[in-house]
């Protein structure tokens, strides 16, 4: 496949490729472009004139551009979610609901693109503006950059295109290498619903040149990154050297508290669909670690061991399959690795625990040591680790006792002592009887701490990708009019 530049497919300007591999197989699905700095200038300068087109476009035609971009990815469904299921590894039935939310997404920022409101501001509040009047409207800030990762690439992608293309502004996207090409589908689909020129560019290659490239550039108004908060630190330096307006949604150390009176059952199943199944367990706000109240401390691992097991790991393209592969294998070795760690500090394996190539088996462990790295760092795979409490106070220290805040979540029967916790804990999200892993569109998702700053959600980030500008006229009202004596 090629990148799009300029609203023209094109290989690299030096011929280079990157092999994109099936993580289940090995095999090579196909080769992208490996851009070079050249090739990304090119787009950025591109993007100057694809900023001032779709600024000129009227709300309702950017609304009805995303609408029938929607109603295009609907009517490909079946060829995108098994082309991410080949690249990405996770199981075909959780693709086809990516590509279904995604849909939803350039749908509802569709509609979003007529809701752009300004407001009146009255003068007469101030002494002596009495005359003036002035309103305020919302303008697109010119060119967003976009990093995807590979985790969730087609809805995330969604989350950060669509709004920026809604409020008017050109896009620059970079997927990722170990999965780009469902993205550059999508970027074929949009072209063909009538884009602009140049208003949306999709460039392949490394992360690291291109997207420290965009961050620096002065003519990339913001850049949006989902990613490591490694990267996100990175990011956000060299943004800085241009004021550059930066939104980062990077990692998490999800906790989730378990307490006594929880329904335990809808408590394993949520770590089971939330973390060991779901994605594959590669999911930013997915729960990983579980703090369990010490009289259900038992009966909740025995159920969550004995939900784990019953999971099918496999063939991501067949129906029945639970777990596809990680990412690729240096993935899975790295997951292992966390997992052999704290069994060496002394945690129990009770389900699962081995790895086969990039395939990591769903894993519970209990008796978890805190220092180990399944608590202290964001370990990125079906792992689940348990830990015991004794009280609220040191239930709520624990989840707190991390330099992430991106989601977390709450069992209980006792709803005051639910929303006492979800207070408690500092996170963007906290949800009450149910995994952390739960994103809906229309709600603003986003972290704290190092899990980033920003809010992605149909109703929030138009207004972060674009700028208020007051407009003042000038004795607009006559002298009359605020004569109080006639």
């Amino acid at each position: 496949m090629r990148m799009l530049i300029n609203s023209q497919w094109v290989d690299s300007s030096d011929g280079q490729r990157i092999e994109v591999r099936n993580p289940a197989t090995g095999e090579v699905l196909d080769t992208v472009p490996r851009a070079t700095l050249d090739d990304v200038a090119k787009a950025v300068a591109a993007a100057q004139e694809g900023k001032q087109r779709i600024a000129r476009m009227p709300a309702h035609e950017r609304a009805a551009l995303l609408f029938r971009i929607a109603d295009a990815l609907e009517q490909n469904l079946e060829a995108l979610a098994a082309l991410l299921a080949q690249e990405n590894g996770k199981p075909i039935r959780q693709t086809r609901d990516e590509v279904r939310v995604t849909a939803r997404i350039f749908r509802g920022f569709g509609e979003e693109a007529k809701r752009l409101f300004g407001r009146v501001v009255p003068m007469d509040a101030v002494p002596g503006q009495e005359r003036h009047l002035a309103l305020t409207v919302r303008q697109p800030l010119g060119v967003v950059a976009a990093i995807v990762p590979f985790n969730y690439p087609v809805e995330l992608y969604a989350h950060k295109a669509a709004p920026a293309l809604a409020a008017g502004n050109a896009v620059i996207a970079k997927p990722p290498s170990e999965c780009p090409l469902t993205l550059l589908k999508i970027a074929q689909i949009m072209e063909e619903a009538g884009m602009p020129p140049a208003a949306h560019q999709m460039i392949t290659g490394p992360g690291a040149v291109i997207g420290e490239y965009l961050a620096s550039h002065p003519d990339i108004q913001l850049i949006t990154v989902t990613g490591s908060t490694a990267t996100g630190r990175r990011i956000a330096e060299l943004a800085s050297r241009n004021l550059k307006q930066v939104h980062l949604e990077l990692g998490g150390n999800d906790a989730m508290i378990v307490c006594g009176d929880a329904d335990l059952e809808k408590a394993a199943n949520a770590v089971v669909l939330g973390r060991l199944a779901r994605g594959n367990g590669q999911i930013c706000c997915a729960v990983k670690r579980v703090f369990v109240e010490h009289t259900a401390y038992d009966a909740m691992a025995e159920l969550l061991t004995e939900q784990a097991r019953k999971l099918k790991v496999g063939n991501p393209l067949e129906e029945d399959t639970d777990v596809g592969p990680l990412i690729n294998q240096k993935a899975a070795e790295a997951v292992e690795a966390s997992v052999q760690e704290a069994v060496r500090a002394g945690a129990v394996v009770t389900a699962g625990g081995h790895r086969r190539d990039a395939f990591v088996e769903p894993t519970v462990l209990t008796r978890v040591p805190l220092n180990v790295r399944l608590f202290e760092e964001e370990v990125f795979g079906p792992v689940a680790p348990l830990v015991e409490f004794k009280s609220i106070e040191e239930a709520t220290s624990l989840a707190n006792h991390s330099p992430y805040g991106l989601q977390a979540a709450v069992f209980t029967r006792d709803i005051s002592r639910a929303f006492d916790i979800a207070y408690r804990i500092q996170a963007g999200g906290v949800i009450i009887n149910w995994s952390s892993a739960l994103r809906v569109e229309t709600l603003p998702f986003g972290g704290i701490k190092l899990s980033g700053y920003g809010r992605e959600g149909i109703h929030d980030t138009l207004e972060e990708m674009t700028y208020q500008k007051t407009i003042i006229v000038h004795n607009a009202f006559s002298e009359s009019a605020w004569d109080v004596s006639k």
